[in-house]
């Protein structure tokens, strides 16, 4: 029988003062019967299961209790090492239900990194995915300067001599025990993020309840969504954007989350779930159009402007909004009639007929990307923020008002203001409370005045929009002294569809150059398109005359809209995408510099020799 939440009364007054054990007994009590949590699962044959506000409640109970009985009490930090799962989701909660710390740590992390994070969190306890993860934890059971003391594994059978999962739902609850449950205060920590390691190993961002409410307010802010609206967690959860948006905002919201184990398969869940809101990095979303594009450019030609005419309309009536402005009533007949009878139709081909909300964050968006959306109707509304800002921290929005290429205006939580050399600074109610140290304390990175350092630099336009620029440790200062932003000339390059990754360099040279990585989806279309036939697969692409006479022109294309400075004199063009389990990519797929440097360090300098 489920019992009742501890929490009976009123939710406090002031909304950010609300902690997530107040709201997910609210749930249970106010939403019994909404639908909270579905995952495929193995065990019912791929179909979905699927877990009510009530059940979610009643078993993060169980979980507590069995956590409670593994030694884990109050302001403990936990590790969890599993994919976007259900022991994952709930074992969060769980935890921070007993008034423990969840530290998730990404699936692709290197075992030093892992390392690292275990010595600075100092958790003695852990839980993992499965076999896979059991070899590369073992180790630090034994390690004098790490307090690790138990593993507990996902997978069934395979624990070895480590406790298995299953185990906790089976400890008995106490008696009393309810005295040991959502006791959280608004200021208590509610998670550890470590950051994805750009530049330096990854440092531990305390977050409390009170910033991630503050941030959760300020985001319904600025968002038009439906009640209990569906969302698609794929994103890992060390990631602060799906800790937000898959758990935090969620909680917050009563809303429903469908688990997808394996990024790989997110389109379809997409199709199967159509959801109102989605939210991809500026990676996801290029991939994306460079599918879509790849689609269209096998159509027949008068399909193809039927559909060009649908996205020069579609674009036209973005630039109305984008301006503030309302669309004229016969712009505002050919959109309806165009998305009703062409957009809609392949857009719920894809299951993003329904989506209401679209986002990205992480990392300079292409306008090139967005502006391609923009034809199907779609403004993906980017946003900044780091993981110390509790994620976002300006955005663009469909309620508010949205600038293509801006990062938007500072969401209610926050100030934000430009230094004299540029670089963004911020303070604010979701700023973060500082750096875990491995004695426990937490070392603050904020000015005497409250300001954060954010590292990146921008602009701020005379309406209040955010136009950022670049890393601050990432520009590149040539050898006459000028700066250059390598994301800017970066998007310009990736315009092209064949072109899906790219890194420029020249820091201390006197001109620029880059590395070109194919795209896996677009170059096959692209060639099958123009009659390229190649062996070898993509590395045999790479090399075909036709495939490199047409990166030469993208690169002329782009160079053409640069100033000279910022101009490509060479490239080299790469086959093999780069990526977090290379170690090119972090695990939220921004690029690290400092390794591809490394890795094509012979490139790089070969391309400066005459």
């Amino acid at each position: 029988m489920t019992s009742a939440p501890r929490t009976t009364g009123e939710l406090p007054d002031d909304p950010a003062d609300r902690t997530l054990p107040q709201l997910l007994s609210r749930n249970a009590r106010e939403y019994p019967g909404l639908p909270g949590l579905s995952w495929l699962s193995a065990e019912a044959d791929g179909a979905w299961t699927t877990l009510t506000w009530a059940e979610i409640h009643e078993q993060t109970r169980k979980l507590a209790a069995g956590y409670l009985a593994l030694g884990v009490g109050r302001g403990d930090r936990v590790l969890l090492l599993m994919a976007n799962r259900p022991e994952h989701w709930l074992s969060d909660l769980a935890l921070v239900r007993l008034g423990a710390v969840p530290v998730s740590v990404y699936g692709t992390a290197a075992p030093e990194q892992i390392t690292h994070i275990a010595r600075n969190c100092r958790a003695r306890l852990a839980v993992v995915e499965g076999a896979a993860q059991v070899p590369v934890w073992e180790p630090l059971l034994s390690d004098a300067d790490t307090p690790l003391e138990r593993l507990v594994v996902a997978e069934a059978g395979a624990e070895g001599s480590h406790l298995p999962y299953a185990a906790l739902l089976r400890e008995p609850v106490p008696e009393q025990f309810a005295e040991k449950l959502d006791a959280a205060r608004p200021e208590d920590p509610l998670t550890v993020v470590y950051t994805s390691g750009t530049s330096g190993e990854p440092k531990g961002v305390v977050l409390t309840h009170r910033q991630v409410m503050s941030n959760a307010l300020a985001l319904d802010a600025v968002v038009e969504l439906p009640p209990h609206v569906e969302h698609i967690c794929y994103l890992p959860f060390a990631h602060i954007a799906e800790r937000m948006l898959g758990i935090y905002l969620p909680c917050h919201r009563a809303s429903h989350v469908y688990l997808c184990a394996d990024p790989t398969g997110v389109a379809a869940v997409v199709r199967k779930v159509r959801p109102a809101q989605f939210f991809g990095v500026p990676r996801i979303w290029e991939k994306l159009s460079a599918t879509v594009r790849g689609i269209l450019s096998l159509m027949p030609a008068e399909q193809r402007a039927v559909i060009d005419q649908a996205f020069e309309v579609a674009r036209e009536h973005v630039g109305y909004r984008e301006q503030d402005k309302t669309p004229p009533a016969e712009l505002e007949e050919r959109y309806a009639r165009v998305r009703e009878e062409v957009l809609l139709p392949m857009l719920a081909a894809g299951g993003l007929d329904r989506v209401t909300w679209s986002a990205s964050a992480s990392a300079p968006m292409s306008v090139d990307v967005v502006k391609f959306w923009a034809g199907f109707g779609i403004v993906i509304m980017d946003a900044w923020g780091l993981t110390e800002t509790t994620g976002v921290a300006t955005s663009n929005s469909p309620r508010g008002g949205f600038r293509l290429g801006s990062v938007g205006r500072p969401v209610e939580s926050v100030e934000v203001r430009i230094a004299e050399d540029g670089e963004i600074l911020v303070r604010g109610s979701s700023v973060f409370s500082g750096y875990l140290q491995p004695d426990g304390s937490v070392r603050s990175a904020l000015d005497a005045e409250g300001w954060l350092a954010t590292g990146d630099i921008g602009r701020m336009d005379e309406d209040g929009y955010l136009w950022l620029t670049d890393r601050k440790k990432e520009m590149i200062i040539t050898s006459t002294g000028k700066n250059v932003s390598p994301a800017l000339v970066e998007n310009a390059l990736k315009e092209h569809p064949l072109i899906g990754q790219a890194m420029v360099h020249g820091d201390e040279r006197s001109y620029l150059v880059a590395l070109l990585v194919l795209d896996a989806e677009a170059a096959p279309v692209w060639a099958a398109a123009n009659g390229v036939e190649a062996e070898g697969g993509p590395a045999g692409l790479a090399e075909h005359p036709a495939v490199r006479a047409e990166v030469d022109r993208a690169v002329a294309a782009a160079n053409s809209r640069l100033n000279r400075t910022e101009q490509i004199k060479r490239y080299e063009l790469l086959a093999e995408e780069w990526g977090p389990a290379t170690g090119e990519l972090t695990p939220s797929l921004k690029m690290r510099r400092r390794v591809i440097r490394d890795k094509y360090a012979d490139s790089l300098s070969g391309l400066y020799q005459d």
